[in-house]
Parts: structure tokens; C-alpha cells; sequence
């Protein structure tokens, strides 16, 4: 490999950023005057179109992982990011500022998406096969989850139970709402590939294995979408949304992103399958707890969040060396 080849992976990887970054702004900002427009809680907004904005790559790395009968890869990418959006995107939110969390969500939406990976967990140790019925289950209880919050929107707003949302999001035409959303849409997923690509690339030139970049650079790469649009969110004190995209990512990631993927390939379970998917439940657990008592996630919760995700890196490391 010369050193052009080099020049150009480290080209796509900066490039691949810049799109993320970008695309995050433009993303948030549309979502945010939809949110404003439809007078729904910037949560909902998070927890369902940027949840599914960002979750592009996912979607995209598992998908074709199931057609190429790579299902180790397909489970592996959205255990991997759901972990990673969990502990390093609510983490480094809460650096910047305290991030709040309201009650319903700490009563409904953060355990089904507890509950949901505990089912897959079930489904993967009865025969240690998903197979495509399975699949299909998860897909009608991702079409569920969709109606279930925009009614529950609309009858918390026929109640008056939800304030009209003012904030200092930009004021947008409906053309231009549309063309933020599907313009950084695109940027994200573009840049989310070209990330996951270059960075693959470069890990294999300094001989990291296969399995080793599947299990981190690739979960890793397709979570920075949730990372960017999240903090963005963060930065720009949409903080609602932040929490959302996050929680709505990983109830699409395993829902509807290993759904699709099942339904094209049953995916056959191993124990580090098992393993990972208890290490998810438990450090979601971690994250509740946190929660509990101030209903919010601060600096010191975000410190111990991002050790919590570097033990992870260096158990999945050991596990493949040793």
C-alpha cells in the first residue's frame, strides 16, 4: 500500500467527520422546527425521526451484513452502538451540561428499551437461533412503538399536559424543514460510511483483525451519527432531544434494524452474543439508577459512563486476543 492510498484514508475519514458534524447541525435544526411547527415535545421528535435519521448506518452495515450471511457482524454492529450510544453519547452530553430526563421516560420509554433487548436475549437462548418469525415480531413491535408515541403525544396534548415548546431553534419554512432533515439526513449517512470505511482501512494497515474492527471500529463508526446529532442537540440546549435520539436509536437498532435483518437471515446467537447483550442490560441499568434520584445525568454520572465503556473496549479486546 503507498502512501497515496494512505493520504486517501485519512482524506475520507476527515471528510466523513465534516459530513457528520454538518449534517448533525442541519439535522437537529430541522427536527427542532418541526418539533416547534407540529407543537410536539422536541423528546418525541428525538425519539423517532433523528432516532431514525441517525440509525442509517446501522441499518445500512447490518442489513447488508444479513445479505452477505455475516449475522455475527449484524448483531455485533447494533449490540456494539446501542452500548456505545448508551454509555458514550449520554456520557459526553452530560460533560457539557446536566442532562435531564423526565419521568415518563424513565417509566416507559428507557425499560422497553431494557425490555426489548431482554427479549432478544430470550429469543437467542431458545435454540440459539432467531429465526425469521422472530424477526417479524420485532418489526410489529417497532410499527407498536411508533403508534404508541404519537398517540401518546396527541392525547397528552388534547389533555394540555404538554407545553407549546419556545426554545431559540431556528424559525424554518416547511421547504426548508424538509430539505434540513433530508439534506443532513443524507450527510450523516454519507459521512457515517465513508468514517466506517477509511477507519477500516486504516486499522487493517496497522493489523487489527477482522473480528477485533467488527466489534469496535465498525459499532463504533455507525454510532457517530448519534454521537454528533446528540451533542449537537446538547450544545444547542435541545436536551430532550438528545436523550431521545439516543433511547429512540436503540429501540430502532434492535426493533427494526435487527428486525429487517433476521427476516432476510436468521441469525444464529453465540455465547459472546449473550455475553454483550447482558453487559447492555446491565449498564442500562447503571444509567437508570443514575437517574433516579435527580432525574438527571451530570458530569461525574458521564466520567464514570465513559470508564464503564473503556472496560467494555478492553474486555471485547481481551476476549479476541486471549
Amino acid at each position: 500500500m503507498n502512501a497515496l492510498d494512505i493520504i486517501l484514508m485519512i482524506g475520507g475519514l476527515l471528510l466523513g467527520f465534516v459530513l457528520l458534524i454538518k449534517g448533525a447541525d442541519f439535522f437537529v435544526d430541522g427536527s427542532s422546527a418541526v418539533a416547534k411547527k407540529l407543537k410536539v415535545p422536541s423528546l418525541i421528535i428525538g425519539m423517532t425521526i433523528v432516532a431514525m435519521g441517525t440509525s442509517l448506518p446501522e441499518c445500512a452495515v447490518s442489513v447488508t451484513a444479513s445479505l452477505a450471511g455475516s449475522n455475527g457482524l449484524a448483531i455485533g454492529n447494533a449490540i456494539g452502538s446501542n452500548i456505545f450510544n448508551l454509555m458514550v453519547v449520554c456520557g459526553l452530553c452530560a460533560l457539557f451540561c446536566p442532562l435531564a430526563i423526565q419521568k415518563s421516560t424513565l417509566l416507559k420509554e428507557f425499560p422497553f428499551s431494557v425490555a426489548i433487548a431482554l427479549l432478544l436475549l430470550v429469543f437467542g437462548l431458545t435454540g440459539w437461533v432467531v429465526s425469521r418469525w422472530e424477526g417479524a415480531i420485532l418489526l410489529v413491535l417497532f410499527v407498536s412503538f411508533l403508534v404508541w408515541m404519537v398517540f401518546s403525544a396527541k392525547k397528552q396534548q388534547k389533555e394540555g399536559l404538554l407545553q407549546e415548546e419556545e426554545g431559540s431553534g431556528k424559525q424554518l419554512s416547511v421547504l426548508l424543514c424538509i430539505l434540513y432533515i433530508l439534506g443532513g439526513a443524507a450527510a450523516i449517512a454519507v459521512g457515517g460510511n465513508l468514517v466506517v470505511d477509511s477507519a477500516s482501512d486504516l486499522a487493517k494497515l496497522l493489523g487489527m483483525s477482522d473480528t477485533l474492527v467488527g466489534l469496535t471500529v465498525v459499532a463504533l463508526g455507525t454510532s457517530l451519527p448519534e454521537l454528533a446529532t446528540s451533542v449537537a442537540a446538547a450544545r444547542k440546549n435541545e436536551l430532550d432531544m438528545a436523550l431521545g435520539n439516543v433511547i429512540g436509536s436503540n429501540i430502532f437498532n434492535i426493533l427494526f434494524v435487527l428486525g429487517i435483518a433476521i427476516v432476510i437471515s436468521p441469525l444464529t446467537f453465540a455465547m459472546e452474543n449473550i455475553i454483550d447483550i447482558a453487559i447492555l442490560c446491565g449498564m442500562s441499568l447503571v444509567v437508570w439508577l443514575f437517574c433516579q434520584k435527580r432525574k438527571k445525568l451530570v458530569r461525574w454520572h458521564g466520567v464514570i459512563m465513559l470508564l464503564l465503556y473503556a472496560g467494555f473496549l478492553a474486555y471485547i479486546i481481551l476476549r479476541v486476543y486471549l
